[in-house]
């Protein structure tokens, strides 16, 4: 499986131990950014991440922040992303199961490793479930670009 991972200054340390980490679990992991520590905007490289997923050049994004709740606004402007902050295993599950989520954020300051790692393996092994589901999703992809006055 192909990952993108990104991050703002605050979630650095976090996504860079997370891109060994699912390198050593056999994921092939492409790093959107950014380099080094110093202070970023995280919608730029939210949409960095994101246009690789739409692309199809990527199967899953992981995004990283101070909350995660950046990242994911940011993430769900782009056309095909359906992100979503996790906070433990059951939601990466059921964000895949039921809404077949390709985006999953994280909040470095609010979660420790072992959580984020956990939940992770979680979001990527899971797959969607369709059926029922695959309506409400489909509804949810026409919600991109619309423009309500």
């Amino acid at each position: 499986m192909n990952v993108v991972i990104a991050s703002d200054h605050a979630g650095f340390a976090v996504k860079e131990a997370l891109r060994h980490w699912l390198k050593e679990k056999g994921y092939h992991v492409e790093d959107a950014g950014p380099f080094d520590d110093g202070r970023v905007d995280y919608p730029d490289f939210a949409a960095q991440a994101c246009d690789r997923l739409r692309k199809g050049l990527a199967h899953r994004a992981v995004l990283v922040c101070g909350s995660g709740i950046g990242m994911a606004m940011s993430a769900n402007k782009v056309a095909g992303c359906r992100a979503v902050v996790i906070h433990n295993e059951w939601e990466a599950e059921m964000s895949r199961r039921h809404n077949d989520a390709n985006v999953a954020c994280f909040g470095a300051r609010s979660m420790g490793p072992d959580v984020i790692q956990a939940s992770l393996l979680r979001f990527l092994a899971t797959e969607f479930e369709g059926g029922r589901h695959a309506q409400r999703v489909a509804k949810m992809n026409q919600l991109d670009g619309l423009k309500i006055d």
